[in-house]
């Protein structure tokens, strides 16, 4: 049995093309059908390793009655939201007006001209948990689309345009003045942890877009609160069952406060922003247990989430077989988890102890309240104790206690690494590409490591060579097994754009500058608001596509249109295409002295003057784009042969306002002296002396 997922690509859709739903992509022929079928449509978005998703398609979709109800009465459309996030936020918007939560699986049902008009998250097949059963639902609604029509379709037409009305907002025309930072900082400060490290409630999720803010309103206001809110998060994070004490790498959440119990999907934008963090606390507080932390992401994404052809993976499920005798009853964390007799047959004393001791490991689990019961009896590893405290129990030095603990750590992944693996998303997006590049690029240069720049620099030509489309001058988003697909999203150019910057100030390879030039130059065109400023997250729905030859007329976009073009701005588990476009447009006119660049810039940031005033906490990684844009220009320009000494000397500093370039890249005719390497310091288009060695270059820096 298969239905028309069959020939798609996406992880999460070929997990649905054998239901007995029959199952469309979202495209033309869907429609079609709904239309001349006069039917409604059922959309249901959701991710490959999203949990809840996969109990709807166990409870649901895999059942052959409410299939039938499905086929008799609705056109079923499914998208992967990792693809499509262009439908994903139109109705994602919809269901949270609506109900008053989001979330994934979302379901949604549409008229055949794709206006909402009833929606919702995950739905159990029978009435539970305060919520209506599936069927009950579909045979309500089928039945209120028979009879009363009319009034349904009016119900989609006046949802969609109250939510037009929603998504357009005012702008004051004017930057908001650096008090606006000042104001932000203190909320932040408000929703701060001082117990566990965070910013609010369990459950708790990383947002590296504010500690993006806060380690840069540090190093703008000397704020060493600001600074010790980060640091202490980040520590609590990292000796946390969140972090992947074995493996590497981070889970997607905790579900408790003090981040010990994880939902343990891994998600590859999560390891990339939260290396960035890490690498930016180790340089400011030279502690080498960020650096570590850093090293540890860096290690995972190489080994668990790179392909051979130099692409990083999106994503490892929660959920996996806890052994190979059934692969099909899968439960969360399965993987990660062990059993203290586990452990016991794999170590031997002293190390055993330890161990145990160390981790946290208890005879009967340490996993004390699990709501669905999948963790009791079992350990979820954490730092319960330092290393010098380990060390002091069993009597031994701190470098013999840590060396003792690496060889136990690597038994455990040797035989973890035999266990049924959880499902690997492979596709690979362009968005997520970029905030990875930035990040193994940053690695490179903060640690001194040049695996990490050679990583970055395979990512980086994967891209070109794979999902750049020459011939229309398009940035497509998705490639898996050989096919690229879907004409890249505001997020794909901004985050992209990022990334090479960061590439290029790694290596000052020329023709990454080149393509982050031209990435912008297509962003403006295809994405850009000329009237009110600011950029749609989707290309305008026929982009005038660029020809090889030069001309203005080409190929139209294959995207079907949507029927609603919104501006997105929540800096969330991800910052948002408007937030990455602004920090983007800013720092590449810095780097060429391009005025439009600093003009669309510019508009952006006047055009969310309203939300960074009055919603900051939504837009943290806007106020880092405002924040740069407000201070004076920085360059740190290099000139003559490359000298690692004084490399090594910008790159030891926390220095988030200042680029570096190379003098013939800068255009600015700075000489080097005597032939010798030399770097020119110019803050607020004034140069200070000319230096030749690393430490006259230190001093000019601090």
């Amino acid at each position: 049995m298969s239905n028309h997922l069959v020939g798609e690509k996406s992880p999460y859709l070929l997990q649905h093309a054998n239901n007995p739903v029959d199952w469309y992509p979202w495209g033309d022929e869907a429609f079609a059908k709904a239309k001349s079928e006069n039917k409604p449509i059922f959309l249901s978005i959701g991710y490959a390793t999203c949990h809840w998703c996969h109990v709807m398609e166990r409870e649901s979709f895999e059942n052959e009655a409410v299939a039938r109800i499905l086929n008799d009465n609705f056109v079923s459309i499914k998208v992967d939201r990792e693809e499509r996030p262009d439908v994903d936020r139109v109705y994602m918007l919809f269901v949270q007006a609506s109900t008053g939560q989001g979330g994934w699986p979302m379901s949604v049902w549409l008229t055949p001209d794709r206006k909402p008009f009833f929606g919702g998250t995950y739905f159990p097949p029978d009435a539970r948990f305060g919520r209506p059963g599936f069927a009950a639902i579909l045979q309500r609604l089928a039945e209120a689309w028979t009879t009363d029509r009319q009034r349904v379709e009016d119900s989609g037409a006046k949802v969609l345009d109250q939510l037009g009305a929603y998504t357009r907002f005012d702008t004051r025309g004017e930057l908001p003045g650096p008090e606006a930072l000042t104001k932000a900082y203190e909320i932040f400060r408000r929703t701060y942890d001082p117990q566990y490290g965070g910013f609010g409630r369990e459950p708790k999720f990383p947002r590296p877009s504010v500690f993006n803010f806060m380690l840069r309103h540090y190093k703008a206001f000397g704020n060493e609160e600001a600074l010790e809110m980060v640091t202490e998060t980040l520590r609590a994070m990292a000796k946390g069952g969140m972090h992947d004490q074995i493996g590497g790498g981070f889970h997607r959440y905790s579900v408790d406060q003090r981040w010990f119990v994880p939902h343990f999907e891994k998600m590859l934008y999560d390891q990339a922003q939260l290396a960035i963090s890490y690498l930016e606390a180790f340089q400011i507080t030279r502690d080498g247990d960020f650096a570590a932390t850093a090293r540890d992401i860096f290690t995972y994404v190489l080994r668990d989430l790179t392909d051979p052809a130099g692409g990083f993976y999106c994503a490892e499920d929660a959920d996996s077989a806890p052994d190979a005798s059934d692969p099909h009853e899968k439960s969360e964390g399965a993987f990660y988890i062990w059993s203290a007799e586990e452990i016991k047959r794999l170590l031997k004393e002293p190390l055993l102890s330890m161990f145990m001791y160390r981790y946290g490991v208890e005879d009967v689990g340490n996993v004390s309240e699990d709501p669905h019961g999948e963790f009791i009896g079992r350990n979820i590893l954490y730092e319960a104790r330092t290393v010098e405290q380990t060390a002091a129990r069993a009597g031994i030095s701190v470098d013999d206690a840590r060396a003792a603990l690496h060889e136990a750590v690597k038994a455990l992944l040797v035989v973890r690494a035999k266990r049924p693996r959880p499902l690997l998303d492979d596709k690979i997006l362009a968005s997520w590409n970029g905030l990875m590049i930035s990040a193994f690029a940053k690695g490179a240069q903060v640690l001194n490591e040049p695996k990490y720049a050679a990583a970055a620099r395979a990512a980086a030509d994967f891209l070109k060579r794979k999902l750049w489309d020459a011939g229309r001058h398009v940035l497509q988003r998705r490639y898996r097994q050989g096919e690229a697909a879907v004409d890249g999203f505001l997020d794909d150019y901004g985050f992209c754009g990022l990334g090479l910057l960061d590439l290029y100030e790694t290596t000052f390879a020329a023709d990454d500058l080149a393509w982050a030039v031209e990435l912008a130059e297509r962003a403006i065109a295809l994405f850009e608001d000329k009237e009110h400023g600011g950029f749609f997250a989707t290309p305008d729905f026929s982009p005038p596509a660029i020809p090889s030859d030069g001309s203005q007329h080409g190929e139209e976009s294959s995207m079907p249109e949507l029927v609603l073009r919104l501006k997105d701005d929540y800096d969330g588990a991800e910052p948002s295409g408007n937030s990455a476009m602004a920090l983007f447009l800013v720092r590449l006119a810095r780097m060429t002295g391009r005025d439009d660049f600093h003009v669309a810039a510019e508009r952006t940031l006047k055009a969310f003057s309203s939300r960074i005033e009055e919603g900051a906490v939504g837009v943290p990684q806007m106020l880092v784009a405002l924040q740069l844009f407000q201070s004076p220009p920085s360059e740190i320009v290099l000139a003559g042969p490359a000298d690692d000494a004084q490399l090594a000397a910008v790159r030891r500093l926390f220095l988030p306002q200042s680029i570096v370039m190379r003098a013939e890249d800068a255009g600015r005719g700075l000489p080097a002296i005597g032939g010798k390497p030399t770097v020119y310091v110019c803050e607020n288009f004034t140069c200070k002396l000319p230096v030749t060695t690393a430490e006259e270059l230190e001093s000019q820096l601090k």
